[in-house]
Parts: C-alpha cells; structure tokens; sequence
C-alpha cells in the first residue's frame, strides 16, 4: 500500500480520535477529521489534519457531510452514543444521516468504533467472545448493536466492527473516578479494559492490512475483579482506597480478544 495516496476521515477528532490521526499522519496518509467543537478546529489544523465541524441531528444534511468524506479511501467512525447525558437521544438515526453521505461520497470502507457493551452484564459471569451475538437490553448497547448490524448489511461499502472496552490512559483511568467512593457494587466482577495506545495501534492495524468484513473484541487479556484491581492501582498511586460492598452478588462479563491477536498477529503494548 502507498500510504502517501491513502485518505482516511475521522469523524470525532477527540480524546481518542485526534491522537489516532496524528498518528496516522506519522504514518503517511492524509487525514480529514471533524469535531463538534470549532474551537477546536485550529488545534486540528495546525497539527496537519483537514478538519470541518460537523455535529450530527435530524437537521444535518447529506452535503453537509460530503466535504469530511470526499476522497477517502476509508471513514473511522469514532461517536460515541451519548446516552448517559441525552438518554433519549436516536444515536442510530445519527449514523443513518452518516451512512446516506458515506454512499454519496462513494467511500469503500468504514471502520465502526463500538464497544464491548453490546453484551450484557450478568451472574454467573459469561465470557463473549465474537462467536456470541450481542445481547444487551441497555439502551446504549442495543443501539450500537443496531448499528454493527446496519453497516454489516450495506452492500456500497465494506465495513469492520471493533468493540473496545473501557478506553482509558494515564490520566483517563476509572481508578481516579472510584477512589476513595464507598459501598461500590460488583466488586468480583472482572475488569475488560484497554489503553489508549493500544487502541490506536489496532484501528492503524486493520486499515494497513485491509481487514475488512470482520468484528473484533478489543480488550487487554487480564481481568482481575474489579475489587482486586481499583484497590491494587489506588495503593500504586497513593490516592484514597475505593471501598466495594461484597454482600451482594457480582454481576459482570468477560470479553476474549482471541480472534484480533491470532488474525491481526498483534502483541498487546500497554496493560491497563
């Protein structure tokens, strides 16, 4: 592949997406991004990306999306649903505007940036892994599913699924979150975490190596209880220890990421 003739466009230049295209202009491509914000549009320029503002809502138009897309070899598409601050809101209508543009522009490949929350939560604790079909009942999770299933279906373009866990880097770690909070539940439920880094590095993997048509689970391969790790990171960081109540039951999951290592041959850089 000459990266120099490769465009991608990211839609959500933000905690994850603008450091995946500043990697990704390390690399050699070219990159278009958009954010929400337009303060935000110099910082995304001076660092080399085309960058347009676009939020997505039921008044967005097809041209107006056209421009971020025009010209790409392949669209990441890095949004997340939104639901804990607009609970109401249609996160699947968002992404059909999006998919009427990405036709229009007659881009050939998406990659769809979802989350390990399409499966549920539960007792005895399950493991998932790409084999099951997603079945969570939160309105976050069956969005997301309706979406996977949406891109899978459409015929213009090839499309390839990665369902990360918790994303999270040195300064965006739930342990800050959960310091020093008391009667916190589900404390033998197992962590399904990745870092930032490793995020990035697996997103830049599909695009060079062309993975299309797959789903992948994106999460590191430990999973201690939620208990045992929040605890054992809180004591590292010398921050107020996290107090669980251990008198109910665990509910949780376990996410295996089997299929991505052995398909993508990759070596998990960063452990959570």
């Amino acid at each position: 592949m000459n990266l120099t003739q490769q465009q991608i466009s990211i839609i959500g230049c933000g905690w994850l997406g603008f450091p995946l295209a500043q990697q990704l202009l390390k690399e050699g491509f070219s990159v278009k991004g958009s954010t929400t914000t337009p303060g935000k549009l110099s910082q995304l320029r001076t660092a080399g990306i085309k960058s347009y503002t676009l939020k997505l809502n039921t008044s967005t138009s097809t041209e107006q999306i056209i421009p971020v897309l025009k010209n790409s070899n392949a669209v990441i598409v890095n949004i997340p649903p939104g639901l804990r601050r607009l609970p109401n809101k249609n996160h699947v209508e968002e992404i059909e505007q999006l998919v009427d543009a990405i036709v229009a522009a007659h881009v050939p490949h998406v990659l769809f940036v979802s989350s390990t929350s399409v499966y549920k939560n539960e007792c005895p604790i399950p493991t998932y892994t790409e084999s099951n079909a997603p079945n969570s009942k939160e309105p976050s999770g069956v969005q997301l599913k309706t979406i996977e299933a949406m891109l899978h279906a459409n015929p213009h373009f090839r499309t390839t699924v990665v369902r990360f866990g918790g994303l999270i880097d040195d300064e965006r770690h739930p342990a800050k979150y959960l310091s020093g909070k008391s009667n916190l539940k589900n404390p033998e439920a197992p962590i399904n975490l990745i870092h930032k880094v490793d995020a990035i590095n697996i997103l830049i993997k599909i695009l060079k190596e062309a993975h299309w048509q797959e789903t992948f689970n994106a999460v590191y391969p430990r999973h201690p209880s939620r208990e045992n790790f929040y605890t054992s990171h809180c004591k590292s960081q010398n921050l107020p220890l996290p107090e669980f109540n251990t008198s109910g039951v665990s509910v949780g999951k376990i996410i295996r990421s089997e299929k991505l290592v052995q398909l993508l041959n990759y070596n998990y850089i960063q452990s959570p």
